[in-house]
């Protein structure tokens, strides 16, 4: 006997229901996979990274003083420097494929610097989300691969301490110039003639650098001798230095927490016309008299 034709439609609409159901509990779940390693996860507050702690320096650099800044760690046996930072975010031209012989995490890169590759070996660890850190090894020999040999064991160095999660902190005390916020030095129209029109502050990764316009300023931790006749600016002990198409002002105070070291205060003016001269020295001192005295002291 055939249905009436009411109940064929219930009959078939309860069908599509349950086979509609019958699908939906059958679907498979989904594999999320490996998750990309970003900058952020790797390396957590970039503000407070010890890049120290990415260097295992008995492993790397037998011997080897290394100091921790704001953005880098600073690593000197004899004449060869071993640098590991800062984190940058900007394209560069010199950075090519490079075929790393150790493990990396998913979503990393390990690339080669052409740049200055006489002198130098750099490589770059760039993260899934873009943002890499940068590690050279420099010395006035002429062995490059000596050089790249201690460049892929810092490579290998900082990414085995960043998969064991053993990423340092630093801390800074009260006074510290690791507190202070640059870019709230530069936001004051006692700038607008050195910095050039329009512009706003930009922080740099690490929060302890910024720029604005022609005007930059980065507080870290000094690495070398200063050199040159020092000047009153700003209340302060300063020296300039011109160094290419930059004026720089540098100026130093006792770093708390670490002692025999200096804090540093690195005020710059580009010369965006060529090569940098007494105007643009003028500039940077104009810079250095109005950021200087709003840093804190020891």
């Amino acid at each position: 006997m055939y249905p009436r034709p009411k109940s064929l439609a219930v009959a078939m609409l309860c069908a599509l229901l349950t086979a509609g159901c019958a699908a939906t509990q059958a679907a498979p779940e989904q594999n999320s996979g490996p998750t990309p390693l970003t900058a952020a996860d790797a390396l957590g507050d970039f503000g407070s990274v010890d890049y120290c702690s990415l260097l295992n320096v008995p492993a790397v650099a037998p011997g080897a003083v290394a100091v921790p800044t704001f953005e880098s760690c600073h690593a000197q046996a004899g004449p060869r420097t071993i640098l590991v930072g800062p984190l940058a975010f900007d394209s560069d031209p010199n950075i090519k494929p490079y075929d790393y012989p150790g493990p990396v995490p998913d979503g990393v890169a390990v690339q080669q610097s052409m740049f200055n590759d006489r002198s130098a070996c750099t490589r770059a660890i760039t993260f899934a989300d873009g943002n890499r850190l940068d590690l050279s090894v420099t010395d006035n020999g002429s062995d490059q691969g000596g050089r790249c040999d201690v460049a892929d064991a810092a490579v290998g160095s900082a990414l085995a301490a960043i998969t064991a999660h053993k990423v340092g902190r630093l801390t800074f005390p009260d006074r510290s110039w690791g507190r202070v916020a640059p870019c709230v030095l530069l936001d004051t129209h006692d700038l607008d003639s050195a910095a050039g029109p329009g512009g706003r502050p930009a922080t740099g990764l690490s929060g302890h650098s910024c720029i604005r316009g022609k005007v930059s300023l980065k507080l870290t931790v000094e690495t070398a001798e200063p050199a040159g006749p020092s000047e009153k600016l700003g209340g302060r002990d300063a020296r300039v230095r011109l160094a290419g198409a930059f004026c720089l002002v540098d100026a130093t105070q006792p770093a708390p927490g670490l002692p025999g070291r200096r804090e540093l205060a690195e005020i710059s003016v580009v010369e965006t016309a060529g090569t940098a001269g007494d105007a643009t020295c003028a500039l940077a001192r104009t810079a250095a008299t109005s950021i200087l005295p709003r840093l804190p002291t020891p």
